[in-house]
């Protein structure tokens, strides 16, 4: 299988891209999906959702005070 960026991968072989994404090779073909949730339910006003690409997690904290995290209700992915 030949990936977007041009990169050959083996039949029946797993990776993660630089964004995140978990693909597979198969003989039908690249399979990716996203390999993070995204945080939906909280407050937007108080708090901002900050994505760090070394765990391919969101962190979820007060916009005035980033070590103070905000509670989060619903995730999507």
């Amino acid at each position: 299988c030949r990936d977007s960026k041009g990169d050959l991968h083996e039949f029946n072989s797993h990776w993660r891209t630089n964004d995140c994404h978990d693909c597979s090779c198969s003989r039908d073909g690249i399979d990716c999906c996203s390999s993070f949730a995204t945080p939906a339910g909280y407050d937007e006003e108080k708090c901002i959702s900050i994505f760090n690409k070394e765990t391919c997690t969101y962190k979820v904290v007060e916009k005035d005070d980033h070590s103070k995290e905000c509670p989060v209700h619903t995730w999507v992915g």
